[in-house]
């Protein structure tokens, strides 16, 4: 137990200073594209390293995993050199017997990185897109999603509406120039309105300078027809799901991600990058276990035996490698071409077992 304790702890102050150098890294990177970005705004200096601070953490969170190898490299690396290695073979132990302590610790810190830092992410990432608009556009400006306007979906048991509107404010929830067309649950269209603008408040949208007609067989639209200076029609859509719809996966907590998926589903909109995302996030703690056997299963010779230039660099490409492999299969997950479990759960799992038979290989022959 006191070996294991040893190694885990060495392993973890190797990763906290690695992570460090990282953060640092990225923080002066991204201060200067800051800078250079509102460098024509009045914008102050502690502006830009707040926003910088902010969309820091998106940038170090995406990395975690070549921090994890660079760390087992370093660890192992150092235990090789100063002979520990030879040390704990020599008592009668097996080399592997040296990955305990670093691939609990490995596995910890993906559980408190999905669990804390997922959210935390989250959260950074959205205040920065807002400050971001802020101090570029003053918070005023509307944007225009695609030539043919902003799309929505909505939909309870009552049926479905489709939402089309000419532009939207950014954060999607006052949509101006805007149509509602209703769907009865058998799949007909009900009625139409067409409307100056709609605010999404409290479960309804508050439309201004509407004009609805019905749909329904056997009428005469035009003759139905009737003018509302507001009218009010539920919803069951929220701010932050509309935000969040039109943004990456990314900017939900994983926490939220099962409700906000389900309410995408209801609603009528595909969540394939959603649940996509979400099993990626699940299997990320087993992915960065992976990159711990990788870094181990190059690095844990002895010293004397030499190329270990050869060695990190062959770890490092490996690494690099199966993340870039672990995107692939992200992206065919999203596009509907393989299962979400098995884009998520297939390169972690084939990563740690690849690292393990090179292990194995190396320790026993």
């Amino acid at each position: 137990m006191t070996l294991h304790l040893y190694f885990a702890r060495r392993f973890f102050w190797v990763f906290a200073a690695i992570l460090a150098i990282f953060f640092l890294f990225l923080t002066l990177i991204d201060l200067v594209e800051q800078m250079r970005r509102f460098s024509g705004d009045d914008v102050s200096f502690g502006d830009v390293l707040q926003i910088t601070l902010l969309n820091t953490p998106e940038g170090l969170y995406q990395i975690v995993p070549l921090v994890m190898i660079l760390a087992a490299i370093t660890l192992f690396l150092s235990l090789a050199r100063s002979s520990e290695l030879v040390v704990v073979r020599a008592s009668g132990r097996s080399g592997l017997s040296a990955l305990v302590g670093p691939l609990i610790v490995a596995l910890a810190i993906g559980m408190i990185v999905v669990a804390m830092g997922n959210p935390i992410v989250a959260a950074t990432s959205k205040r920065y897109q807002d400050l971001r608009e802020i101090y570029r556009s003053g918070g005023t400006s509307t944007l225009s999603i695609g030539r043919e306007g902003l799309w929505l979906r909505q939909g309870d048991e009552a049926g479905q509406t489709v939402i089309r509107a000419a532009r939207a404010n950014p954060e999607a929830t006052v949509l101006y120039d805007v149509s509602f067309l209703s769907y009865a649950p058998g799949g007909g269209p009900e009625r139409r309105i067409e409307a100056e603008s709609a605010t999404l408040e409290d479960g309804a949208w508050l439309l201004t300078k509407a004009k609805s007609w019905p749909l329904k067989p056997g009428t005469n639209p035009e003759d139905g027809a009737e003018w509302h200076d507001e009218l009010r029609l539920t919803s069951t859509l929220t701010q932050e799901s509309i935000r969040d719809s039109f943004g990456s996966p990314n900017a939900i907590s994983v926490w939220d991600l099962p409700a906000f998926i389900h309410q995408l589903e209801e609603a009528g909109f595909s969540a394939r990058r959603h649940v996509v995302w979400l099993q990626m996030e699940l299997a990320r703690p087993l992915f960065l276990v992976a990159m711990v056997l990788i870094g181990a299963a190059f690095t844990m010779q002895h010293a004397r035996l030499g190329r270990t230039g050869v060695s990190v660099m062959a770890a490092i490409l490996l690494g690099f490698g199966l993340y870039y492999i672990r995107n692939f299969a992200q992206i065919l997950g999203e596009n509907g071409q393989i299962d979400a479990a098995l884009a998520a759960w297939a390169p972690p799992v084939a990563s740690t077992l690849l690292a393990l038979g090179l292990l194995l290989q190396r320790e026993d022959g």
